[in-house]
């Protein structure tokens, strides 16, 4: 099997000779090294993680296939918690959001969709914003990395959970999105990388001008949204358009380093 055919479930289905031999022949392609190759658990069983070394940076074999991705709002079922958080914080605090909070989960929400990924090797670390947004692909095209689409993203960050969050649908009680802590969110995801674990630090830009994922630049925690919705952006297909819209607008070009980027090593 070669690595264009490295699908999900194959991946978690290798034995780990083979994982290795995958895992080699990447490190090969990319021009790197396989640092590590180790057991990680997931939501429903254990599979690979693959760590190769490339100029100094280390990256994550992710791999493809076909893949479901978004979140399905109309099925979505708010834990009570969620929903006393929603009423008594989010909706009481007079900040004009919907009753409903599928209506609001829809908003910020990418729905639910089948979608067809190449296997590569993405960041474990997300980098700082260098320059402004409209530079970061070119900057990167020069060193043969690219940025994530949306869909590679929200992939690489679910690895297959149908779940709010990576880790589950709920989120702990006793810790905060921000400011470090022992949370889920603080974590690797099932392929060994460190994303979406404080929503002031995390954000990252993708292909798409309108797709920030990871955070919302403490948008919501600032504001005092209340503990669901300062949770929210750390979902796995949570794209806050407001967060993207500040990026994109004059106010990005002076605080683009407080936004992030994942290189993104194509394998074909």
């Amino acid at each position: 099997m070669s690595l264009a055919d490295l699908t999900l479930a194959r991946w978690r289905a290798l034995d780990t000779a083979a994982a290795g031999r995958h895992a080699e022949e990447a490190a090969r392609r990319a021009g790197g090294r396989l640092l590590r190759l180790d057991t990680t658990a997931y939501p429903g069983g254990v599979g690979h993680t693959a760590v190769i070394e490339r100029n100094g940076e280390l990256y994550a074999l992710v791999p493809g296939g076909e893949v479901v991705v978004g979140f399905d709002v109309d099925a979505w079922q708010p834990l009570p918690e969620q929903l006393v958080s929603y009423r008594e914080e989010s909706l009481a605090g007079g900040f004009g959001f919907e009753t409903d909070p599928r209506a609001h989960l829809a908003r910020v929400m990418t729905p639910p969709r089948t979608v067809v990924l190449p296997a590569v090797l993405m960041a474990v670390e997300p980098r700082k914003l260098p320059e402004a947004p409209a530079l970061v692909p070119e900057l990167l095209a020069g060193d043969g990395l690219r940025l994530p689409r949306p869909d590679e993203w929200e992939h690489a960050c679910g690895a297959g959970a149908r779940t709010l969050f990576r880790w589950g649908d709920a989120f702990p009680a006793d810790v905060s999105p921000y400011g470090g802590g022992k949370g889920p969110h603080q974590l690797p995801t099932a392929f060994g990388l460190h994303l979406g674990f404080d929503v002031y630090d995390s954000a990252e830009m993708t292909s798409d001008p309108g797709s920030v994922y990871g955070g919302d630049g403490g948008e919501a925690a600032c504001g005092g949204y209340g503990t669901l919705l300062e949770w929210l952006p750390l979902a796995t297909a949570n794209r806050n358009p407001s967060t993207a819209e500040f990026l994109e607008g004059p106010e990005g070009e002076d605080m683009f380093e407080d936004f992030n980027v994942r290189p993104v090593i194509d394998l074909d």
